[in-house]
């Protein structure tokens, strides 16, 4: 019996876009004081960095998230307590990702530090801090 894996050739990394819990941006104004403009180019600016990775082959898919959540729990059959506290959930820490595909650490380094460039308020870049978490890879497979 022997323990096989297959080769990777490149590693997936998730970028975490987070709203608190995270140093302060450098442009560390929230976006909700931003004006209509300066939202739309943040936005522009994210969807233009996509599809360049989608292009090189290195944008696996990005989402916001909804600032609504709920923590579930079973006890049990049939009975799931469902609560909004007083744990710090995800929908107060995370305000998005990104999860890209690269052939190195240092590239995804090089991508999370650009994607923290966004403009912001005043068309300034945020500058914002990005978590940058790799993906386990697939566990082994055993065959005889």
């Amino acid at each position: 019996m022997g323990v096989t894996r297959a080769e990777e050739k490149t590693m997936k990394y998730l970028l975490l876009k987070h709203y608190r819990g995270a140093p302060a941006s450098v442009n560390d104004i929230p976006m909700d004081r931003w004006e209509p403009d300066e939202v739309t180019a943040h936005v522009r600016y994210m969807n233009d960095f996509a599809a360049r990775l989608e292009e090189s082959g290195e944008y696996v898919d990005s989402r916001a998230l909804s600032p609504s959540g709920t923590f579930v729990r079973s006890d049990g059959p049939g009975r799931p307590p469902v609560t909004d506290g007083p744990f710090p959930e995800t929908k107060d820490l995370v305000a998005g990702w990104m999860l890209i595909d690269v052939d190195t650490y240092e590239r995804a380094l090089e991508l999370a530090a650009e994607l923290s460039e966004a403009p912001g308020a005043g068309g300034k870049p945020v500058r914002e801090w990005l978590e940058l978490r790799p993906l386990l890879g697939e566990p082994p497979t055993v065959t005889e």
